[in-house]
């Protein structure tokens, strides 16, 4: 056994003294290192060790959690005596307990989702000011916010009172870099960035520097927008955020709290008929795939949203025990979430497809109400005539209501950003709210 191996059956011998009815626990050990340059000099150079250790007891429906960052046998025992203790001064809660035993993670598959990558502190430094030098190169580049590159490995076992002792190992490498352009007296920023499980699939530090300076030159020569309503479109990295705000308001949690703004909207339609949001979790070496939640419980493929009608919420045990449903393992939220395409073409397309609006590239504040859907963000982009890009916005907020905004979602191109656990294309909104001049 490896030493997190033989510290997990340390825990649950520790916990079988406290003579608690159920448990469940995680423990985890990562480290990595980062490097951020910034004109060429090396301003961090960080190696990262952390442990983790959590916690929960049950005494009947009472529950008890505690926490550590120490993995000695004492701080272990004083983490779980702790817990016992708080669980015989909280209230009962009738919603508490395990997940069933036929659901959990008994033969979890391996995904591969583990590459370390032996990075020397030396060969990071050349990375990351590579990255930089090739972008400061390019025409009307003015400035530097640096570039980053950082890579970590991890590794976490769970375990529960069913007999379920399960682990993932996993690792995530990413390079960074953000710029300032400079024309006359304006300045503009930009960023560009690239993650994988396998540093091999990182795109080239030339590429991320070239790629993150043409986003800053686009920007020069911004101009402000009469105040409007025209359709939206918002490219893959924007369209994320969207589709999480649709996610977040079908979890368990604010279903049973009452502060969704898709309230009650099972077997409801909230996009249309040709979009599905579905979770492809056990796709093997693809950022965001797990075979278990937090919960223990083995996860699958399914469908939040299937031609436009909600099919499931978002739950974890306890939430789904809230609502009287089966949990979905999505406890510690979706992992590797896909919105699906319903249109051949990406931003180019779509931006012919729409003729005339503004193309969202970039979005500012956080003016977006949970509970009600009214949504209200500052924005920057481009002005589009014809179907042809005439001159990039910026000064401006967009502004509607979550229900709205995505029932008129027309189109979701195929331009898939793989960057993220929630992969989706430029996406096409029929009309919305600008705030401009006048």
């Amino acid at each position: 056994m490896n030493s997190l191996e033989q510290t997990t059956q340390l825990v649950i011998d520790l916990i079988k003294q406290n003579k608690a009815s159920d448990f469940e626990f995680s423990i985890g050990r990562s480290s990595g290192v980062s490097t951020a340059v910034r004109l060429s000099n090396v301003e961090t150079l960080q190696y990262h060790l952390d442990t983790s250790f959590d916690v929960s007891v049950y005494f009947g429906k009472n529950k008890g959690q505690a926490t550590s960052v120490d993995l000695s046998k004492e701080s272990l025992k004083k983490a779980i005596d702790s817990a016992c203790m708080i669980a015989k001064y909280t209230q009962e809660d009738p919603f508490n307990g395990l997940a069933p035993k036929d659901k959990m993670a008994w033969d979890a598959p391996d995904l591969d989702l583990y590459h370390p990558w032996k990075l020397e502190a030396k060969q990071s430094i050349e990375i990351a000011t590579e990255c930089e030098q090739i972008a400061l190169e390019q025409n009307e580049i003015d400035n530097s916010d640096g570039a980053e590159l950082s890579s970590y490995e991890g590794e976490t076992y769970y375990a529960n009172s069913n007999g379920l002792v399960t682990s993932i190992k996993n690792t995530r490498h990413s390079l960074h870099c953000s710029l300032i352009a400079k024309r006359d007296a304006e300045m503009q920023t930009a960023y560009e960035y690239s993650i994988a499980l396998d540093s091999n699939d990182l795109i080239s530090p030339s590429k991320i520097g070239q790629k993150a300076a043409s986003l800053a030159q686009q920007k020069l020569g911004s101009r402000n927008l009469k105040s409007q309503k025209c359709p939206v479109i918002f490219v893959p990295r924007q369209s994320s955020g969207l589709f999480s705000q649709l996610l977040g308001a079908l979890s368990g949690s604010r279903q049973f709290k009452k502060t969704s703004f898709l309230l009650d909207s099972l077997g409801k339609v909230v996009l249309n008929e040709s979009i599905s949001i579905f979770e492809d979790p056990l796709k093997a070496k693809t950022l965001g795939a797990r075979a278990f939640d937090l919960d223990g419980v083995l996860k699958s493929k399914q469908f939040f949203v299937e031609n436009g009608i909600v099919s499931t919420y978002m739950m974890g045990q306890y939430s789904a025990n809230q609502l009287g449903l089966k949990t979905t393992a999505n406890a510690g939220g979706v992992s590797n979430c896909r919105v699906n395409s319903n249109y051949d073409g990406g931003l180019a397309e779509l931006t012919k497809e729409m003729k005339k609006g503004l193309i969202v590239t970039d979005l500012m504040g956080h003016g977006v109400n949970a509970t009600t859907g009214d949504y209200s963000r500052g924005a920057s982009g481009f002005w589009v005539e014809n179907g042809e890009i005439q001159y990039p916005v910026s000064g401006i907020t967009i502004a509607g209501n979550l229900k709205d905004m995505l029932k008129n979602i027309t189109y979701v191109g195929n331009d898939f950003d793989l960057r993220s656990n929630l992969k989706v294309g430029t996406t096409l909104i029929s009309e919305m709210t600008i705030a401009g001049e006048g």
